[in-house]
């Protein structure tokens, strides 16, 4: 039913040398951080923005408890220009993963990621396709992967390629041109 972080991380590719700084916008309870910061091991860090801060603890606390010290959780929120409180121009990889279809103002959001997002840096976008009888987002918030490819070339983003996410997702990489 849900998506598997780990196996979507692993289709973006191998070399993962070249990414020192990435970011998960809405990291929720982390499951794509973890996958992350497994992938760059000691050669690059992840923050992990949440504004819900018992989500804050939980990312902590599975941090330790995983034995990962390249993660950097922040309390902040992702629709305000800023507000992630990461430097602009300093990220080589974002995710934002099951956040659009909560999202109320979706181009405050995807304006963020790509202050904060390197020129040719890369954005993996994962949501949910249906609602799903409930089990998904409600049917009037799901965000069609058209429309959230719609939304991130407006602001000058890139289609690069499809992520294959699941029965229940779709995914997809954006490049920051």
């Amino acid at each position: 039913m849900f998506s598997n972080p780990e196996k979507i991380i692993n289709q973006i590719g191998n070399d993962w040398s070249s990414v020192k700084v990435a970011a998960d916008f809405g990291a929720g309870s982390g499951a794509y951080t973890i996958a992350i910061a497994k992938k760059l091991e000691n050669n690059g860090k992840i923050y992990a923005i949440e504004i819900q801060k018992e989500l804050i603890t939980h990312i902590k606390s599975l941090s330790v408890s995983e034995g990962l010290s390249n993660i950097e959780v922040i309390w902040g929120d992702i629709e305000r220009t800023g507000a992630s409180k990461i430097a602009g121009h300093s990220v080589d990889f974002a995710v934002v993963a099951n956040v659009l279809f909560q999202a109320e103002n979706k181009n405050n959001l995807i304006k963020e990621v790509k202050r904060t997002l390197k020129h040719r840096g890369f954005v993996l976008v994962v949501d949910w396709t249906d609602s799903f009888g409930g089990l998904g987002p409600e049917q009037g918030s799901v965000v069609s992967r058209k429309e959230a490819q719609a939304l991130f070339e407006k602001e000058g983003f890139s289609f690069d390629k499809k992520i294959d996410a699941g029965i229940n997702h779709y995914g997809f990489l954006v490049k920051n041109e």
